[in-house]
């Protein structure tokens, strides 16, 4: 398959940052089993995102985890992720392991909580400064687990009063994502259960808040391209944590359970880019996963390598034919349209396109001998 600018400039422009708590020892609550790649420290983590990059080539946004990331010098750990080749995708505070918030964070009754977890989120808001990423990305475990726990209003009215002066106190160009999940670890009720209270919370932050779509964050059935049609049409779409479910909150590899769903979410924010004119790298694009049973760097890549196939598929959608078969109401053809885009083997195209710019045609086998080159060394 020959290169087409039309494909070779977007997949140029299109970057997906690596995750660093997805390097470490991850489990579930009955065990965590060890392989022997994990990193027990930031730089640990900083160097097997290098590792990433080196075979992929368009990964060097680096998304850290604070506390799990914290240092006493910000200065000298970013200049340890830029020698390596990368750079800070997005902060992401801890407020759900402190014995404090066993009730909540932002969203707690007690304004001594309210105001540890604020502290928190300004000194990320400082480490976004010092770091320049461009984005500050928020998750809450804010919730309750009974019926008159607590009052629905005025935790909602809590979060965000607690949230306004961190987002008043973002730099210029950052970016504030405000991320959902319907339950777990709350069960009765969560404070941000969906892309709907989401947007609503940032409508009332202001400009520089948007929502962040977690692909595993959705209760079953759950239409993702939907919601991120509208959040895109809306202006308020800010990025994605991806990932892969079967059930639930799952954080399994990046296209290993549903890859005709990654597709069509990539075909909605390609069609949204030609609507409305946001370019697509305007949005974050950060793996969120949990390697219980594989290995993490190559864990990470083929995670990207999958998601970047369906992008890719999502391009060769013949937009204009199936525009014509929505206004013929031709519901046969409009699925062959969509068939045909992501039944096409894009893998050579993608081998090409990475050749031509210098990088691994084969990324996982790239990997492999890196990974016995360094045993061996």
């Amino acid at each position: 398959m020959p290169l087409d600018p039309a494909l070779t400039d977007p997949l140029s422009r299109f970057q997906v940052a690596i995750p660093s708590w997805g390097f470490s020892p991850m489990g579930t609550r009955f065990a965590t089993f060890t392989l022997g790649d994990e990193a027990r420290d930031v730089y640990g983590r900083i160097d097997r995102a290098a590792a990433v990059q080196h075979a992929l080539g368009m990964t060097p946004g680096l998304a850290l985890h604070f506390p799990w990331d914290r240092t006493d010098d910000l200065g000298a750990l970013g200049r340890y992720i830029r020698d390596r080749g990368l750079r800070v995708d997005a902060v992401n505070p801890n407020t759900f392991q402190d014995p404090a918030y066993r009730l909540g964070s932002v969203a707690h009754h007690d304004p001594t909580v309210r105001a540890q977890a604020r502290e928190h989120l300004l000194w990320c808001v400082e480490a976004c400064r010092q770091l320049d990423a461009p984005f500050l990305s928020l998750w809450f475990a804010d919730g309750t687990n009974y019926p008159g726990q607590a009052d629905f209003r005025r935790r909602h009215e809590a979060l965000v009063q607690t949230l306004q002066p961190v987002h008043a106190a973002l730099p210029a160009g950052c970016t504030m994502l405000v991320e959902y999940k319907p339950f777990e670890p709350a069960f009765y009720h969560t404070d941000i259960a969906d892309w709907g209270t989401a947007m609503r919370i940032c409508q009332r932050l202001g400009p520089q808040a948007k929502v962040i779509v977690d692909t595993g964050h959705h209760l079953q059935g759950h239409n993702v391209e939907f919601t991120v049609a509208l959040l895109q049409q809306a202006g308020l779409l800010g990025g994605f944590h991806l990932n892969n479910r079967k059930y639930a909150d799952d954080d399994l590899m990046t296209g290993s359970i549903d890859p005709y769903g990654l597709f069509l979410i990539f075909r909605e924010l390609v069609k949204g880019e030609r609507l409305y004119g946001r370019p697509l790298e305007s949005v974050s694009y950060c793996l969120d996963q949990s390697a219980n049973v594989e290995e993490k760097v190559p864990a990470m890549i083929l995670s990207v390598l999958n998601t970047q196939e369906a992008f890719c598929k999502a391009l060769l959608v013949d937009e204009r034919a199936l525009e014509l078969a929505e206004r013929e109401g031709d519901v046969i053809r409009s699925q062959e349209i969509l068939r045909d885009a992501f039944l096409t083997d894009v893998r050579p195209l993608l081998a090409e396109f990475r050749r031509s710019r210098g990088w691994p045609e084969d990324p996982l086998a790239y990997s492999r001998q890196e990974a016995r080159g360094a045993r061996t060394a």
